[in-house]
């Protein structure tokens, strides 16, 4: 298995689109998880990340840029209960009220598919950590179109039990750059955590993305005996 420094990763692609990153920290005490959205368009370049409690939502930078919502404005991050919830769209919403009803995550994801934004229906990443009893655990998943096939979707979940401290899995909507925009390929990516503090996370991964493509970036460490979080936003948008 290849293991990349985070880093090299994020410079290897100018355009990775959406990003999750999940793992556990190298001290093993930390969940951490970040989200990030980079734009090539106005309209999605348009956007910050806005905390909400332990919520996180996007809103538009400037309301009067604001061309079209659809796909661009959403909830990124929710928690339920013992259970953070990350994905790069409103299917967050969509895992928080089904899970509330007992489904699980992947029965939660089975009413999605990918995004409506033809020529690139652009792949629904999403993830969720679950805290409990001082361990954790946490799922990966991607719905994307069979080779830019609309009628058909392609569904696959990770499942990760007792993590590796030091280590992270990364998934993200596109293999580049391109028109229509490739989709993500293969399973989560395998990043090494650095030993660091969240401020120091957060500034590592900041300053390896695209500095033109990037738009804005979360990071949060939950404790995982206590459930206590800490949590970072970044926007190039201020």
């Amino acid at each position: 298995m290849k293991i990349t420094a985070i880093p090299e990763e994020l410079n290897s692609l100018a355009y990775h689109g959406r990003g999750i990153i999940i793992g556990k920290s190298a001290d093993g005490k930390k969940a951490v998880t970040a989200y990030f959205i980079m734009g090539r368009s106005e309209n999605s370049r348009n956007r910050v990340f806005v905390p909400e409690g332990d919520a996180m939502r996007t809103k538009a930078f400037d309301e009067s840029k604001m061309t079209d919502p659809h796909l661009i404005i959403y909830y990124p991050v929710r928690v339920l209960g013992n259970k953070t919830i990350v994905t790069n769209g409103d299917q967050t919403d969509t895992i928080y009220n089904l899970m509330d009803k007992q489904m699980t995550f992947e029965q939660a994801l089975r009413t999605r598919e990918f995004e409506d934004d033809k020529p690139n229906f652009t792949p629904r990443i999403s993830g969720i950590i679950h805290r409990e009893n001082g361990e954790m655990n946490f799922a990966m998943s991607i719905l994307k179109s069979a080779e830019g096939d609309d009628s058909s979707c392609e569904r696959f979940t990770y499942a990760y039990s007792n993590p590796i401290a030091g280590r992270a899995k990364f998934i993200h909507t596109y293999n580049g750059d391109g028109n229509p925009l490739p989709s993500f390929e293969g399973e989560p990516k395998t990043l090494e955590l650095p030993d660091a503090d969240i401020d120091t996370l957060t500034d590592l991964i900041w300053t390896n993305l695209n500095a033109d493509n990037k738009v804005s970036l979360f990071v949060r460490y939950i404790d995982i005996a206590t459930g206590e979080t800490d949590t970072r936003i970044i926007n190039k948008n201020v």
